[in-house]
């Protein structure tokens, strides 16, 4: 399996976080998003240890929320100790209105309105990350309007290529996020940012993409050797020594057997080791390090449920299994063609004999969950899952063709609970006057 929370029972069917994956789907239907709560807990306290140990007590991971964003996620991180990076105003209030300690929440993005700036800072939203000068110069107008400063990351791009998804990279120097340090742009930044009154400038972000496979860690010890010798060079020309260093998030998760297997921990040890003795042999201190884990802290504890409606089969040519759901709860097939390991959910170790397209209700001839797998012989009302889906499903989900999005439920000690219900016909007409 690829995945340790995920089994098959005596009886044949599909487990997920120790719970039948058949039953679940009888009792709450399809589609339908699982979160195995345990897990998320799990991988939460792996960063923070890792952490812990690798860069000290200051040094903390921040969940992305854009992964998987709904109130019992920030509920979850709050008792979990978990900071949150959080890149709307959408994602702020959500946060907002769980009751999460906001003066622990960073605001990314690359342009935020002056709407979103007040509004974040009414929340008492802890620290800006800022990503452009004009921006820059929003926060500290707005901070001093309320005789205040706010605190502040100032992002910059690296000019690292991470070698992943040409849409989820982040770090080139030419990327849409961020000040660039090769152009010399990214010093003229800090200079600014130390110039207006209304800023406190706490340090500095980066981050060079997502789903980052590499084994011997070079994507981050390589942007780790740049962001310090900036930091370095910036406590030459100005006097200012950085207290925080945001490396980002990106460590890959499998989502199908031939992905490799990242050691987090391991990886997160060894960037310690190498920042340490980097930020020693610049001659300053170690900042205090963060990382923006989001992807690697939900999407094994993810899958989501399908029933099977029409199996089309054309002779010669292929076939087609169409299940209940689609692009509008999966888009990722569409957006990146994102791999997945799909089951019959009642007789998961069965042979495999039915080479398929798995699509979606849609549309839309682009509604793909994944091509050219194989599967046991499925009929109309059998249930499928799809492995992996607890991050960027459900925050990227839509009422395309007017569909309901369907209920998250959390899986947490042998016990299942509604954390988000499902739309109903009602609320896709809410809006509407």
């Amino acid at each position: 399996m690829i995945s340790t929370n995920i089994d098959v029972n005596s009886e044949g069917r599909l487990t997920f976080a120790g719970q039948d994956t058949t039953a679940l789907a009888a009792k709450y239907g399809t589609p339908l998003y699982l979160m195995d709560e345990d897990r998320i807990r799990a991988n939460c306290r792996m960063y923070k240890e890792a952490m812990k140990r690798a860069f000290g007590g200051a040094s903390r991971p921040l969940y992305a929320g854009k992964a998987a964003c709904f109130k019992q996620m920030y509920v979850i991180m709050a008792e979990e100790g978990l900071d949150v990076d959080l890149v709307s105003i959408g994602e702020i209030y959500t946060a907002y209105k769980a009751g999460y300690p906001m003066e622990r929440a960073y605001f990314h993005s690359n342009n935020k309105t002056e709407a979103d700036i007040a509004a974040a800072m009414d929340w008492g939203v802890g620290c800006f990350v800022a990503d452009n000068t004009e921006e820059l110069d929003l926060i500290s107008a707005a901070a001093q309007a309320r005789g205040a400063r706010q605190k502040v990351l100032l992002r910059l791009t690296p000019g690292i290529d991470p070698h992943t998804y040409e849409a989820v990279a982040t770090g080139k120097v030419d990327s849409k996020f961020g000040v660039a340090l090769e152009t010399g742009q990214g010093a003229a930044f800090v200079e600014q940012a130390l110039g207006l009154p209304g800023v406190e400038v706490a340090g500095y972000h980066c981050h060079v993409g997502s789903q980052v496979f590499d084994s011997e860690n070079s994507v981050y010890t390589d942007t780790a050797a740049i962001m310090l010798a900036f930091a370095a060079e910036m406590k030459a020309r100005f006097g200012y020594e950085a207290a925080e260093l945001n490396m980002g998030g990106g460590y890959g998760v499998r989502y199908v057997e031939s992905d490799p297997q990242v050691n987090i921990p391991e990886n997160i040890r060894a960037l310690g080791a190498m920042m340490t003795a980097k930020a020693a042999e610049l001659g300053i201190a170690l900042p205090a390090i963060l990382m923006e884990p989001g992807r690697s802290i939900v999407a094994d504890a993810g899958m989501t449920l399908y029933t099977v409606g029409a199996v089309k089969r054309i002779p010669g040519y292929k076939n087609y299994v169409s299940v209940d759901g689609g692009m509008t709860d999966n888009p990722r097939y569409a957006l990146y063609g994102s791999q997945y390991t799909l089951f019959a959910a009642d007789r998961a170790e069965a042979e495999r004999t039915l080479r398929c397209d798995v699509v979606g209700r849609c549309c839309e001839s682009g509604d793909v969950i994944q091509p050219d797998v194989t599967l046991p012989e499925v009929g109309h009302g059998d249930i499928l899952a799809v492995c992996t889906t607890g991050a960027y499903n459900y925050s990227m989900a839509s009422n395309y063709n007017r569909l309901q999005r369907p209920p998250v439920v959390m899986l947490r000690g042998g016990e299942d609970y509604v954390a988000v219900r499902r739309e109903t016909l009602d609320d896709i007409v809410l809006c509407d006057l």
